[in-house]
């Protein structure tokens, strides 16, 4: 406990008398957005950030638990294409007077399911496009539009976002998967914030294998 306060996911504002900075879980009204304990957005409420979000594209936005996410950042759902597999993009179906039925969703270029992983840091301004698949402890650079799916503890930036490099190799983000630190209860992730937070990373990777192991 920090300052006789227990971490609480069903708080809506962890920092006292801040409310430009909430987690987002509690807020959370629409069924089609699932939320993970712990994430947070900088800003006073979330579900703005995602648009075009419609039932009858049958689309859900996934988002895991410790995700940091930036002021500006927006989730555009499958509710934002439009056909293209005609010689007219215009969604004629959409606007009064035109004569045309709601085209089959099967020539509507729909991409599932947008899920974003855990501890997933998404920088200022960032765009995520529908269907995109972002991995665990990912960082999102700020203002990049990510319209591919991102690897576990990959760094991306840029419009289109491109890799920049991995965090960590092939071994530390083994164990990381493996550790799933994010899903241990409340009293075991406080006593792994030395672990979580250490800069020496080798010191690090020996104490994940040490508890892996133990």
């Amino acid at each position: 406990m920090k300052d006789g306060m227990y971490p609480n996911p069903n708080t809506i504002h962890p920092i006292a008398g801040y409310d430009k900075e909430i987690y987002v879980k509690p807020t959370i009204t629409n069924p089609s957005i699932i939320v993970g304990e712990f994430t947070y957005i900088a800003d006073s409420e979330f579900e703005s950030h995602v648009s075009h979000l419609y039932p009858w594209n049958d689309d859900r936005l996934i988002i895991g638990k410790f995700c940091q996410i930036a002021a500006g950042v927006e989730f555009v759902m499958n509710g934002a294409n439009h056909q293209m597999n005609a010689i007219s993009t215009f969604p004629f179906y959409t606007l009064e007077g035109w004569d045309m039925a709601p085209p089959a969703l099967s020539d509507l270029p729909l991409k599932g399911d947008t899920i974003i992983g855990n501890d997933v840091w998404i920088g200022q301004n960032a765009v995520i496009l529908p269907g995109v698949h972002i991995g665990n402890g990912a960082i999102i650079g700020a203002n990049s539009v990510v319209g591919s799916h991102v690897d576990d503890y990959t760094i991306v930036v840029g419009n289109p976002a491109k890799v920049l490099r991995k965090r960590f190799d092939d071994e530390m983000i083994a164990l990381l998967l493996q550790f799933q630190w994010w899903d241990k209860s409340v009293n075991e992730i406080n006593s792994l914030i030395p672990v979580l937070t250490c800069g020496d990373l080798e010191q690090a990777r020996a104490e994940l294998k040490k508890r892996l192991n133990g």
